[in-house]
């Protein structure tokens, strides 16, 4: 009997969404492969870009969820987060790593680097790879150029502090594939 995979609920609390993405596949123009890191932000979070209310740069993230959210990260990298919650509330899944699975020479091409295992180990060479700019910033996850696959099996999700934070840096909210070789950095040993 084929268990049919659930869809992901965009409009539950950011940490919820963070856990129910790892092991979804992700492309962009059919450029991806399966998610195995991510980061969940609350408007209640010091650390989420929406703490401090809605501006123009974060105004896609107050949006409606399922859209996506695109920042540049110290002015050089941009980042891709998928917006959580009920349009206004302010909260999103920073996509921190996938395993690339397809248009893996795309992805060779754009970051310029041989190593499978570096193509999409960290938001910013995640979004190189995938050719992520601020002109997918506001844009639906449901409609070209994107395409998302839910989870087809539950798989062994980790959890530890996320990372590079200098408010609420305690908050469990970085989520991983237990054992992937293609998260940005080891989650601590439990």
């Amino acid at each position: 009997m084929n268990k049919k995979p659930k869809p992901i609920d965009f409009y539950a609390p950011s940490e919820q969404v963070a856990q129910r993405l790892i092991g979804a596949i992700v492309t962009v123009d059919g450029v991806g492969g399966r998610i195995v890191e991510t980061e969940a932000y609350d408007r209640e979070d010091p650390a989420s870009h929406t703490f401090s209310g809605l501006t123009p740069r974060n105004a896609a993230m107050f949006g409606p969820p399922a859209h996506v959210y695109v920042y540049r990260s110290y002015g050089i990298h941009w980042c891709m987060n998928f917006v959580c919650r009920e349009p206004g509330h302010g909260a999103g899944v920073l996509i921190r790593a996938i395993e690339p699975l397809t248009g893996i020479d795309v992805m060779r091409e754009r970051r310029g680097l041989e190593p499978v295992k570096l193509l999409c180990s960290g938001p910013g060479r995640l979004a190189q790879a995938l050719g992520i700019t601020h002109k997918n910033n506001g844009m639906s996850l449901a409609e070209p150029p994107f395409h998302i696959e839910p989870p087809e099996e539950d798989f062994a999700v980790v959890s530890g502090p996320r990372i590079g934070l200098t408010k609420a840096v305690d908050v469990p909210w970085r989520f991983g594939l237990a054992g992937s070789k293609f998260v940005s950095k080891p989650f601590p040993r439990v």
